[in-house]
């Protein structure tokens, strides 16, 4: 993990096409900017963590398809 210290307006560069900038610093809590493609998914990590207990549960309870008896083949 690399850890930076940032000011407000000071922004850090990830790959080509990737910025996070410091907006506002508060007591604790720091807003950020995050400028990337639409392609690149970004979110907080309780979000991230809830779609993937989501998904992991859909994938989990398989469709259950009823077996149809149509009785005897005919010949």
């Amino acid at each position: 993990m690399l850890i930076l210290s940032r000011k407000v307006n000071e922004k850090v560069v990830i790959g080509d096409d990737i910025t996070v900038s410091i907006i506002e610093v508060r007591g604790d809590q720091v807003r950020i900017g995050i400028d990337a493609p639409k392609k690149i998914k970004v979110f907080r990590q309780e979000v991230f963590d809830a779609i993937k207990e989501e998904n992991k549960a859909a994938s989990e309870s398989a469709a259950v398809i009823p077996q149809v008896n149509f009785g005897p083949a005919v010949k």
